[in-house]
């Protein structure tokens, strides 16, 4: 989980370098992928050194004596999740491309509450479309909801 964290991380600090930021002002458009690139790295590091110093012991007895142990529903669920977030996107729009990525991703780590978990996926999307757009200045693709594609 620490490659994957840090590799997606990576992914969000070279795609804003390379982003054209225009003529859009202070925070502009390179302003949230580099706190949470920056963010995730940290993460990456803090999650390796804590699998390395205290590794989780397996909860199936007859899966051996491992020091590590990957889950890999949870993978699946994860990238899963953000895959098609990345495919739906310019239909679904933000608030519901969003709202998949969020629950798909509580669903990967254990919640077992899917209408809670759609309840808060949805107000986390549409908080963070309301921030892009009044406070940062960037429309999000709107998608159905919008009335459009």
């Amino acid at each position: 989980m620490p490659a994957i964290v840090g590799a997606f991380s990576l992914f969000l600090l070279v795609g804003s370098a390379l982003l054209d930021p225009g003529e859009a002002e202070f925070p502009g458009p390179r302003f949230v992928p580099v706190i949470v690139g920056g963010t995730g790295l940290v993460l990456a590091v803090l999650l390796a050194v804590g699998v390395l110093r205290s590794p989780e012991p397996v909860d199936d007895p007859t899966a051996g004596t491992y020091r590590t142990y990957s889950d890999f529903a949870a993978l699946a669920w994860v990238t899963g999740g953000f895959l098609a977030f990345a495919l739906l996107l310019p239909y679904l729009g933000w608030i519901l491309a969003g709202a998949l990525v969020f629950w798909c991703t509580a669903h990967g780590f254990g919640s077992r509450r899917p209408l809670f978990d759609v309840l808060v996926a949805l107000f986390l999307s549409s908080l963070i479309y309301l921030v892009f757009g009044t406070a940062l200045g960037l429309n999000l693709p709107s998608g159905i909801l919008g009335g459009g594609f």
